[in-house]
């Protein structure tokens, strides 16, 4: 009887764009459970890792990083041709990143004051998301993304089943923890209520208000955040701020700010 021909292994790639690598190397943070999905995929193009290199197509691609220069621009579509299935993966790749804050701002002023040479420069005016650009399957919040999320994320895309990733608010975590609300015993300035969870509330546990690493939850009340915080004496620029963060640039963030900006 002849032998079964071996079942190929799904191909994954990781790519980098204008980023801090911190997603990606969630993925390396799995240590353990990396030996469990290498049993699974072939990790066939993944530059923080390794230099050997498989050529596509790949059947899932996580991208991290947003969309900075004419290059990328180019580049992420090159990335979508090849891609069955494509997977964002951070703040920066899902809402732009800490950089998108020159969004608000002309990028030239800034090119002109860290470069000695701004000739050489090249990029936009704005820095993007990478669904702004192409089809993006799935986006995995966070800045960086919980690991265990990724693998949940990976997983449910190799068996053909939908992510279960959680859409409510950071506050849930903090109830689930028992952390008493940083807002109110304390009157800390806190996102918690508009932002998605992921990182187990781990600013609140600390007696710190949320930073929004996750940016707005599923239909995020935020004009109803702001209009407490200015309740209990907060200024318009102080909210300005607040929600200009990791996430300045996803809609329901940057909407907010805007309103509340001289």
């Amino acid at each position: 009887m002849a032998k079964s021909k071996k079942q190929r292994k799904p191909k994954l790639a990781v790519w980098k764009f204008a980023s801090c690598d911190g997603c990606q190397l969630s993925l390396l943070d799995c240590e353990d459970e990396l030996l469990g999905v290498a049993k699974h995929i072939e990790i066939a193009n993944f530059a923080e890792a390794s230099r050997a290199i498989s050529k596509g197509p790949y059947d899932i691609s996580l991208v991290e990083g947003s969309i900075t220069t004419p290059h990328d621009a180019e580049r992420i579509h090159q990335v979508r041709r090849q891609s069955k299935i494509l997977i964002t993966i951070g703040a920066c790749a899902t809402a732009g990143g800490i950089q998108a804050l020159r969004n608000f701002k002309d990028a030239k002023q800034f090119v002109s004051m860290v470069y000695a040479n701004p000739k050489y420069i090249e990029t936009l005016n704005k820095s993007t998301p990478i669904a702004d650009h192409v089809f993006v399957d799935f986006e995995l919040r966070g800045c960086p993304i919980n690991k265990y999320h990724l693998l949940e994320v990976i997983n449910a895309y190799l068996n053909g089943r939908k992510p279960n990733i959680p859409t409510y608010a950071v506050c849930v975590e903090c109830k689930r923890r028992f952390v008493p609300c940083v807002a109110v015993t304390q009157a800390i300035p806190c996102l918690g209520p508009v932002t998605q969870a992921g990182c187990n509330a781990l600013c609140p546990s600390y007696n710190r208000g949320c930073f929004g690493c996750y940016g707005p939850k599923e239909t995020p009340n935020t004009s109803a955040l702001s209009s407490y915080l200015l309740a209990q004496g907060r200024s318009r620029e102080e909210l300005v701020h607040l929600f200009r963060n990791f996430n300045a640039y996803s809609e329901a963030f940057r909407k907010e700010s805007e309103a509340h900006e001289k």
